[in-house]
């Protein structure tokens, strides 16, 4: 099993380019699924998550080609088998995006209940419900959601609570539908923005996609396009985070700054230096970080995919930081792995308190999902010393050659097989 191994100390200087957002590519990838035509895909990150997906299309029947530029090629005209097996569904909770577009398309779905991160419960109810107000009939037995349709009708869809997995299984189910869903308080996250153009120019009818209304008038089928996913901005944010930690003075290329705006302004409110020109982002460190609060919340608000990057930038901000998660239950596991690196650190709740700024020291730590393996790292690149993170199969999921492209800003880390 693979580890990091990184040396503190260094600050971190030069360019970065943002890969393509893997939040982004994988209900891309499932939204392929929607027509015999090929669909293409440009700037998909190489990463983990988006093996499995092709893995788990090739075990329906679906011809994946994948090479090493970043484009990836879906022909879903030999779509042969609709059920999703527990043994992929159960590394990455996205899995269960093929659902939706199984259901639309076949009429007919049997899909294991997923997995991913362990970082808090993840139901899928407010999906079955909304495909049952479409006219499936589901059933789950054994572990498995088996779904079928003769053909899924148009619906007016509440959702409970925003979800944005939710919101994008149905908005894929709903193209496909006969007559007019609406879903609402649906997610406003820009990975939905970004399926839906996607399934726009697949030859979807659908609008207000970003707002917390989207309505989609169904149509008989779909064909093929091509489309560049989005930039992913949690890696951007990270590399914000990490020349924001080390004091260094980082450009970030080809990112989209306005879907990054919180994470910008609660870094400003800290007193670090961000600009923005066009696609570029430049960060700037300083010696003193003000202590500032998060609160995570739902897109536009600072997302739950930045809370443990943000912690570990905390440790080094003068005053006290209190962190709320309002998005899942279960994530502060980095918490007890960043005290064992120095940070003074307590839960009460859904809130951690963070006093600072600490001198960190280099230990063996453990990733416990995808972003609190990011925040170990950062954490790492600031520590005295030496810092091992073990488990970075949970980075390889989201992150592209994290390693390399920190140790090309400087910083010494290495890869140990």
């Amino acid at each position: 099993m693979d580890k990091l191994k990184i040396t503190g100390g260094v600050r971190l200087e030069g360019s970065v380019t943002v890969s393509g957002a893997k939040n982004a590519a994988l209900p891309a990838m499932a939204a392929a699924l929607l027509s015999p035509v090929p669909v293409e895909l440009g700037n998909v990150p190489m990463v983990n998550d988006i093996r499995t997906t092709r893995k788990l299309l090739a075990e329906l029947g679906v011809r994946v080609t994948l090479p090493e530029d970043h484009t990836v090629r879906i022909d879903a005209g030999g779509l042969a088998r609709c059920e999703a097996p527990y043994e992929l569904v159960r590394t990455m909770r996205a899995s269960v995006l093929v659902l939706g577009p199984l259901l639309a398309r076949t009429g007919r779905a049997r899909v294991s209940l997923p997995g991913g991160c362990a970082i808090g419960a993840r139901p899928i109810d407010s999906h079955i419900r909304g495909l049952e107000k479409m006219g499936a009939d589901i059933r789950t037995e054994h572990g498995y959601v088996e779904a079928t349709a003769r053909r899924l009708r148009g619906a007016d869809i509440l959702f409970d609570r925003v979800t944005v997995t939710g919101t994008e299984n149905l908005l894929m189910a709903a193209v496909l539908a006969e007559g007019e869903t609406i879903l609402r308080n649906s997610a406003l996250e820009p990975e939905v923005v970004d399926l839906a153009r996607l399934l726009s120019a697949m030859g979807a009818d659908v609008e207000g996609a970003g707002t917390p209304t989207i309505r989609v008038r169904g149509v008989r089928e779909l064909h093929g396009a091509s489309h560049r996913v989005m930039p992913d901005r949690i890696e951007a944010g990270t590399f914000l985070v990490a020349g924001a930690v080390t004091k260094g003075n980082i450009e970030i290329l080809g990112a989209e700054p306005a879907t990054l705006l919180s994470t910008v302004e609660k870094l400003r409110e800290t007193g670090v230096l961000v600009e923005i020109d066009g696609d570029r982002i430049r960060v700037a460190g300083v010696e003193a970080p003000r202590a500032a609060s998060a609160t995570t919340r739902e897109h536009p608000g600072f997302p739950t995919d930045m809370q443990a990057q943000y912690m570990a930038f905390s440790t080094q901000a003068c005053g006290v930081s209190v962190i709320t998660e309002n998005i899942f239950e279960n994530r502060f596991m980095h918490a007890s792995e960043l005290v064992r690196m120095g940070a003074r650190i307590r839960i009460e709740g859904a809130r951690a308190i963070v006093e600072g700024p600490t001198r960190l020291s280099g230990a063996n730590v453990i990733a416990s999902d995808l972003r609190a393996g990011a925040s170990l790292v950062l954490a790492g690149l600031v520590a005295e010393g030496d810092t091992v993170v073990n488990r970075v199969y949970h980075l390889d999921r989201g992150y592209e050659r994290l390693e390399e492209r920190l140790g090309m800003l400087g910083a010494r880390i290495e890869r140990i097989h």
